[in-house]
């Protein structure tokens, strides 16, 4: 077997933190919190604080049950590639 896919490393980092409290299919608010700041902490930059993670949960919970499923999670995901690929753009030109 090869590598893993990108689909199957997001769907396993989801994993790694739903779960912990409640819900093994959702992430909550600290689960979200401990994803944000383990996995992407690079992406957070210096806004590594409890507003910047309320904010992108309050931005992901799309039907505001205060937590984010696997759906939310990658419009997350969708929407770092896309800057991260915007920003590495600009660089390269």
């Amino acid at each position: 077997m090869g590598s893993p896919s990108a689909m199957q490393m997001l769907i396993k980092t989801f994993h790694k933190y739903s779960g912990k409290e409640g819900d093994k299919y959702t992430l909550s608010r600290g689960e979200l919190k401990e994803l944000l700041l383990e996995e992407l902490g690079s992406y957070l930059g210096s806004s590594k604080d409890n507003e910047a993670v309320e904010k992108v949960m309050n931005d992901l919970d799309a039907n505001n049950d205060g937590e984010v499923d696997f759906t939310e999670f990658i419009i997350l995901m969708g929407a770092l590639t896309v800057a991260s690929s915007s920003n590495s753009d600009s660089a390269v030109t």
